[in-house]
C-alpha cells in the first residue's frame, strides 16, 4: 500500500511564528489529550482536543472536510493535569480530566471531573466533580489518571489506578447519577489504559502492568470480567484498541524493551511492525484506500517526526513499511477520517499549536502538508 506524504518528499515547510495572523498565541497546548482526540461529528464536522495551563482548547471544522478550523476555543477548567476524550456512537464527546489544587499545608487536593459536548462546535456541559476514591488527602493525590469509555447505552466509564497500584472504575448510570467506585482486581498497574467500545457495544480494556498485561472484558448490560492476560509488557500510554472485525480487536503499543510498535489480537500471536516509538501512544485507524479494507497506524518517532505506514486490515503479518511524513509533534498524533471519507492526521507542532494534514486523489495513503490551524 503505497503511503507518501508531500512534506517529506519536498521538504519540511517552516512552520509559522506563535503571532500568525488568525492564531491565538496565547493559548498554547500543553499536551495532547488522551483517548481519541480527534473526533467526527454527528454533522460532518471534526473537532481536536487538547490541554492548556488554563484549560481545555478545542478546535472545529467551520464546515465538513473544509480546510477552514474555528479555534483554539478555550474552555476554561482551573487545575486540570490530565484530560482524556471518549465519544459514544451516539456522537456524545465526554471529557474526563484530572483536577489537582496546590495547597500550602501539604499535598495538592485531587479530584477528577467531566463534561460533555451534546453537538459539535456547542458548549460543553458544566464541569461536575467525580470526586476520588481515596478520602485521605496524602493518597488522593497519588491518584492516577484517569481513561473513559463509553457504553453501549451511552453511559461513560471512567478507570483510574488508585495509590495502591489498582484499577478502580466508576460508572454513570442511565439516570445520569453515578454508581460507587469499584475495584476490578487488577493489580500493580500503570497510567495509560486503553479502551474501545465495539460496535456490538461490547467494551475492552487493555492495562498497562508489570512485565504482563491485564485485559478486561464488558459484555453489553454485564460486569467488568478479566480475561486472559497478555504476556508482553508494553510502553505504558503507548497502547491503542481498534475494532478489526466483528467483536474482534487488536491492539497496538510500543514495546517496552525495543520501543518498536507490536500488534496483537487476542489468540494469536504478537506481530512485530518495526518502527521506533517515541512518547505518545500509536494512532490507528480502520478506513477504506482504493476500495480496500485498511489499517493506518501513525507514531511520533524518537527524533520528533510523525512515522506512517497502511495494511490490509488484520494483514500486518505481510509486513508494514513505515514512511517518514516530514511532519514533527509533541505528544502522540492522531487519526480520524472527515466528511468524504479522507483521511486525516492530526499532530500538535513544536510551536504548540494544532497541524492538519489530509489525504489527497492520489492512489494509495498520500497526505497533504499539514497546515497550521
Amino acid at each position: 500500500m503505497p503511503v507518501r506524504s508531500r512534506r517529506a518528499t519536498q521538504g519540511r515547510a517552516p512552520a509559522q511564528g506563535p503571532e500568525s495572523p488568525g492564531t491565538s498565541a496565547h493559548h498554547v497546548v500543553r499536551e495532547v489529550a488522551g483517548g481519541r482526540w480527534l473526533v467526527l461529528g454527528k454533522d460532518g464536522r471534526l473537532s481536536a482536543y487538547a490541554l492548556a495551563d488554563e484549560g481545555m482548547l478545542r478546535w472545529t471544522e467551520e464546515r465538513p472536510g473544509g480546510s477552514a478550523w474555528a479555534g483554539p476555543e478555550l474552555v476554561p477548567v482551573p487545575h486540570l493535569t490530565s484530560l482524556t476524550v471518549a465519544q459514544g456512537a451516539d456522537g456524545f464527546v465526554h471529557f474526563v480530566g484530572r483536577r489537582a489544587v496546590e495547597k500550602d499545608d501539604g499535598p495538592p487536593v485531587v479530584d477528577l471531573v467531566t463534561a460533555t459536548q451534546f453537538q459539535t462546535g456547542r458548549p460543553v456541559t458544566q464541569w461536575r466533580p467525580l470526586g476520588n476514591p481515596h478520602k485521605e488527602r496524602p493518597k488522593a493525590a497519588l491518584l492516577g489518571v484517569p481513561a473513559a469509555a463509553v457504553s453501549e447505552t451511552g453511559t461513560l466509564h471512567v478507570f483510574v489506578r488508585n495509590e495502591g497500584g489498582a484499577l478502580l472504575v466508576r460508572c454513570e448510570r442511565p439516570d445520569g447519577k453515578w454508581e460507587a467506585w469499584r475495584d476490578l482486581k487488577v493489580r500493580r498497574v500503570q497510567d495509560g489504559t486503553a479502551t474501545v467500545t465495539t460496535a456490538s457495544g461490547r467494551v475492552e480494556v487493555l492495562v498497562p502492568g508489570a512485565g504482563v498485561t491485564p485485559r478486561l472484558v464488558r459484555e453489553p448490560g454485564g460486569a467488568y470480567q478479566p480475561d486472559q492476560d497478555i504476556p508482553f509488557a508494553h510502553a505504558p500510554g503507548s497502547a491503542v484498541a481498534l475494532e478489526t472485525a466483528q467483536d474482534r480487536v487488536t491492539y497496538y503499543w510500543a514495546d517496552d524493551s525495543t520501543g518498536g510498535v507490536m500488534a496483537y489480537r487476542p489468540g494469536t500471536w504478537a506481530i512485530p511492525l518495526g518502527g521506533s516509538a517515541s512518547t505518545g501512544p500509536v494512532a490507528a485507524l480502520r478506513t477504506l484506500l482504493d476500495g480496500y479494507d485498511c489499517t493506518v497506524l501513525a507514531h511520533r518517532a524518537h527524533d520528533g517526526q510523525v512515522m506512517l505506514t497502511a495494511c490490509g486490515t488484520e494483514n500486518e503479518g505481510g509486513g508494514v513499511w513505515w514512511s517518514p511524513t516530514g511532519e514533527y509533534c509533541t505528544g502522540g498524533p492522531a487519526l480520524a477520517y472527515d466528511a468524504y471519507g479522507r483521511v486525516v492526521l492530526a499532530l500538535v507542532g513544536k510551536d504548540g499549536a494544532l497541524h492538519i494534514a489530509r489525504q489527497n486523489r492520489e492512489s494509495g495513503l498520500a497526505l497533504d502538508p499539514s497546515v497550521r490551524v
